[in-house]
């Protein structure tokens, strides 16, 4: 499935919520059946500065594809966290990069974050973004 099907696929998983409350506990019961990051990789390198939670996304590379892995201490930061990373992974940089994440505002995702919970959003986007345009220069 490529990225556009995945985001697609999000979509439409998300859109039947009634109200932003099941839409969060579906995001947060996603984020459960990922498993736990192991500790050796929630190290400040992989740490999402500006969270106000703990948040770590692992990235690697791999067959000309990035992948990452996302953990928190809080679960809607986890939820949204993961979803970024299902929807990123497995994909080329270039890809990556060309998808903004912005069908979250369309499904009610980002309006019902704290501004706190945003910017972390936003900060997890960046470092993906990053990883993968530093991926894409080292090809």
């Amino acid at each position: 499935m490529n990225i556009q099907a995945k985001r697609d696929q999000l979509i439409d998983e998300l859109m039947p919520f009634e109200d932003h409350f099941e839409r969060f506990a579906y995001v947060i019961d996603r984020a459960k059946s990922h498993p736990l990051l192991s500790d050796e990789y929630k190290i400040d390198m992989f740490l999402i500065k500006g969270c106000i939670s703990q948040l770590w996304i692992f990235p690697r590379f791999e067959d000309r594809k990035c992948h990452f892995q996302a953990d928190s201490d809080a679960a809607i930061t986890k939820g949204t966290a993961t979803m970024l990373c299902e929807l990123y992974s497995n994909e080329s940089p270039k890809d990556i990069i060309d998808l903004e994440p912005d069908f979250l505002a369309d499904v009610g995702i980002t309006q019902h974050l704290s501004p706190n919970r945003r910017n972390g959003l936003t900060s997890v986007r960046q470092k993906i973004k990053a990883y993968a345009e530093l991926c894409l220069q080292n090809k």
